[in-house]
């Protein structure tokens, strides 16, 4: 016990998901099951690395988190890194990780990184790799390289930015990829290698408002308006669309676009899964140049899952008005 006293401090939160599931009394479909003490059991090898502080935060399917959820995981990491953990590390679903860590990432104020993980076959599978996940997330977490590059997600020995990172398959053990970046690093034999320094990052205030509601519609062929006209009335403050293309829209829809864009934030993105949205190649109407002529933002390379994500933090903080500034390019 006395060599533990010296290893560093890490705190580890499960929230659920695959890599927490195992199979129910029929033996087929798995469900959450595992807390995080029971899936460290299964990396004994983890106590030789640090010292570790647990919790079980939750035991959901990651498609069931929400944001009031995500800020008490916030409150939890906050006051683990205070009372002196190097790093705190997260498991949780696959479905919403790209989410979560996004919005995880735009609040965490600390050099000490959050590394999230999780599995994409259940405990109770051959082959599960959850426990490599975990092993190597430690790693990550572990790494001085990894401080200051805020909430890191770890899969497939593969370390990825927040911002960037998707879920790029439904079942593939490599279903997580960072569309016209790549990874940040890799996890080899145990030791991190990243590709870049860490860059400075712009943290937000906490949300002082939580009751508002951004909607997300995706533009696709033939679709009408009805949807999109009763954004404003059913009362939400802002609005994503996951546009066509390079970030188009059809004309019809630019036209309710138009009577939109005073009353709320706007963000059009691009549905595609990579690459950025245009800027000043297409003129015609429902295009990217008619679009900012009429006060729609342009998400660049941010997804439209994460355009949702940054509106609904912006205008809970009353910073709208930075939106433009936060896209990337």
């Amino acid at each position: 016990m006395s060599g533990q006293t010296h290893l560093p401090k890490l705190s580890i939160g499960s929230l659920g998901g695959t890599v927490s599931m195992q199979a129910s009394a029929n033996g087929c479909a798995v469900v959450p099951r595992l807390g995080c003490e029971e899936l460290l059991a299964n990396v004994p090898q983890l106590r030789e690395l640090a010292q570790l502080e647990m919790a079980t935060l939750g035991l959901l399917p990651s498609a069931s988190l929400g944001f009031a959820a995500l800020l008490d995981v916030l409150a939890w990491a906050r006051v683990e890194v205070e009372r002196g953990a190097q790093a705190v590390i997260l498991t949780q679903g696959t479905d919403s990780l790209e989410e979560t860590a996004y919005f995880l990432d735009l609040l965490w104020p600390f050099d000490a990184p959050i590394v999230m993980t999780g599995a994409m076959r259940a405990a109770s599978q051959p082959g599960c790799d959850g426990p490599a996940n975990l092993l190597a997330a430690v790693n990550v977490a572990l790494a001085p390289g990894s401080r200051g590059r805020g909430v890191l997600v770890l899969m497939n020995d593969q370390v990825h930015s927040a911002a960037r990172v998707r879920k790029t398959a439904s079942l593939a053990m490599a279903a997580f990829e960072s569309p016209g970046a790549g990874a940040l690093g890799d996890v080899v034999e145990g030791v991190v290698v990243y590709r870049q320094p860490a860059t400075r990052r712009q943290v937000l205030p906490l949300p002082q408002r939580t009751e508002h509601r951004v909607a997300l519609l995706e533009a696709c062929l033939d679709a009408d308006t009805a949807l999109l006209q009763a954004v404003a009335t059913l009362g939400y403050e802002g609005l994503v669309i996951a546009g066509f293309g390079a970030g188009h829209v059809s004309g019809c829809w630019a036209q309710v676009l138009d009577m939109l864009v005073p009353a709320l934030p706007v963000i059009v993105a691009t549905r595609t899964g990579s690459g950025p949205t245009a800027r000043a190649t297409y003129g015609f109407a429902g295009a990217e140049i008619d679009l900012q002529g009429k006060g729609v933002h342009l998400a660049g390379q941010l997804c439209p899952r994460k355009c949702r994500i940054l509106l609904w933090l912006l205008i809970g903080s009353g910073r709208q008005h930075l939106l433009q500034s936060l896209l990337p390019g």
